[in-house]
């Protein structure tokens, strides 16, 4: 049986190093084989994860010998870190591997939205050559507004501030002095969404965020504002925004997050035909780069916390 069990896909490399040192179960399929997974717990000392696989309370009560779950990601809210930490269960998530990822997929989405150009390749394949309906805008000059200002989107600020956008933010956990700050302007939440011509999600879900982006903050918007969300789903009211878009009522959206993961072709139906719309399936984080960067710290901190009990 395995000391470490891994549902999701990691980087082969790093794999090897944990099957090297420990009894290594990889078998990606597992997120979606709950009875298989089960099976596999008893003798699991660590489980590593993506978003997908849920680390509540039925299946840490079959995993009695665990005593690390790693993250290969940032986000823990399919984890009860509440339930882990009463069993003495570590868990690690893979702190800043992806953060440039994340950023680079704000600021390329900021792009395609604003121009526009970029969703008309079928009409240029056609014979058609909708010159005058594809100028778009340029990203200098406009204002990019946070929602959130951890470690990416201080990414995000940073990489917007050199390519010539006004940067504000909203986040009333991070202190007034902290250096962030000298880029961003420390604004409110109305303001972020009154002022901003590129709104990006940057907090966690919670009782406090979840649909935060209703249909109330939707209409303070710019009529013109687009909205960026690769943080996690449920926090945009994805109906409200649908409205919006279909309506003209905003400028576009890009959605790499979704309240049903993965999108099923029921949920993803309102918005089907909208051409100010872009979704990717929760991929915002994941490069070839990043998947290496966050493989290999998740595999080090699992082998440190099983040396250490060993």
């Amino acid at each position: 049986m395995a000391d470490i069990v891994i549902t999701e896909f990691m980087d082969g490399e790093a794999v090897k190093r944990l099957a090297d040192a420990h009894d290594t179960l990889y078998d990606p399929k597992l997120v979606d084989q709950p009875d298989a997974l089960h099976a596999h717990l008893a003798s699991a000392r660590a489980i590593i994860v993506r978003n997908r696989t849920q680390v509540r309370e039925v299946l840490l009560s079959m995993a009695p010998r665990l005593r690390a779950v790693g993250r290969l990601g940032v986000g823990l809210d399919n984890i009860d870190v509440g339930a882990c930490k009463a069993r003495s269960i570590k868990v690690i998530p893979a702190t800043g591997a992806n953060d440039l990822s994340v950023a680079e997929y704000v600021i390329t989405s900021a792009l395609m939205l604003l121009r526009g150009a970029w969703l008309r390749s079928a009409d240029v394949a056609a014979g058609r050559w909708p010159r005058e309906a594809m100028i778009g805008r340029e990203l200098a000059g406009k204002t990019m507004g946070l929602v959130g200002f951890g470690s990416i989107a201080r990414e995000v600020a940073w990489r917007a501030h050199m390519m010539g956008m006004q940067v504000i933010a909203y986040d009333p956990y991070v202190m007034a002095d902290h250096p962030g700050w000298q880029i961003a302007r420390n604004v409110s939440l109305d303001s972020v969404l009154e002022l901003s011509d590129v709104v990006s999600l940057h907090t966690p879900l919670n009782d406090q965020t979840r649909r935060m982006i209703n249909a109330e903050a939707l209409a303070k918007m710019k009529p013109h504002s687009v909205l960026i969300n690769a943080a996690r789903g449920g926090i945009v009211d994805e109906g409200a925004l649908a409205e919006a878009l279909a309506t003209a009522r905003l400028g576009g959206a890009a959605l790499d997050v979704f309240e049903t993961e993965p999108l099923t072709a029921e949920a993803g139906a309102k918005f089907s035909g909208l051409g100010n719309c872009l979704l990717t399936p929760h991929i915002a984080g994941v490069t070839e780069e990043s998947n290496v960067r966050v493989s290999d710290l998740i595999a080090d901190k699992i082998l440190e916390a099983l040396a250490r009990r060993t």
